[in-house]
């Protein structure tokens, strides 16, 4: 089984090498870690050429968007089994073999995540704090659990998901519903990566919500609408 390990990166140099290197001493040789950058103006892209690692697979990107940047990457990917990966993080030694155990059941998993703020790890918490369900349609429409940071898929889920609706409110919650509506989904009650937050933090995961009710339900409506189309109607958009 190909993994294929889909990153998004942007002006990520500060954390970036230590997020790689985590990563890449859990791939095979015939495994690939594509990296889509949208046009960093750090040392984000040096850093990666810098590895010459014929597993990494780096793709630039105009979109100025992180999930229009994470549907380049995943575009790209030809594995069996997808995992998503930010640029910012530290994957737990054994992520990849506990996701890939679950993935022989399950269609789509995704675990907890040990976060800490800035470089303060030993100073980590529980993302999640309780061992409550966190999988369901319904569950996930009322509030949304999916952790893009820690997910990881089959091949089968990328093809329906694919393309990306124009607007989606988050790459992960629309990945994560159309594997509720269409297959199965697992979450894994144990941290397997360290989530890093910090000042320039592209994801929002972790924070409280500043969108009003209105930007709520419409969130909701449109992300309805999206899977009725692509998962009953099976009409993908054109970009």
């Amino acid at each position: 089984m190909k993994i294929s390990v889909c990153m998004a990166t942007y002006n990520g140099a500060q954390f970036l090498r230590e997020q790689l290197d985590s990563v890449l001493k859990q791939l095979s040789a015939n495994d690939e870690l594509i990296i889509s950058d949208d046009g960093s103006t750090d040392r984000t892209v040096d850093i990666i050429e810098s590895y010459a690692d014929e597993r990494i697979q780096l793709f630039h990107s105009t979109h100025q968007n992180l999930i229009f940047n994470f549907e380049n990457a995943l575009k790209r990917a030809s594995g069996d089994l997808i995992f998503l990966c930010d640029q910012d993080d530290i994957w737990f030694d054994n992520k990849v073999e506990k996701c890939v155990h679950y993935l022989k059941k399950y269609a789509l998993v995704f675990s907890n995540a040990a976060m800490f703020q800035g470089e303060k790890i030993e100073e980590n918490e529980l993302f999640f704090k309780d061992s409550r369900k966190k999988t369901g349609t319904l569950s996930n429409l009322i509030k949304v659990k999916f952790l893009g940071a820690t997910m990881a898929f089959r091949r089968a889920i990328l093809e329906r998901a694919l393309p990306f609706p124009r607007n989606l409110a988050m790459h992960d919650i629309w990945l994560g519903m159309i594997a509720e509506t269409t297959a199965s989904t697992f979450y894994i009650d144990e941290p397997l990566i360290y989530y890093r937050r910090h000042q320039n933090t592209a994801s929002t995961a972790g924070n409280k919500s500043k969108n009003s009710l209105y930007t709520k339900i419409k969130i909701r409506y449109d992300l309805v609408i999206n899977l009725c189309k692509r998962v009953w109607f099976k009409k993908p958009e054109n970009n």
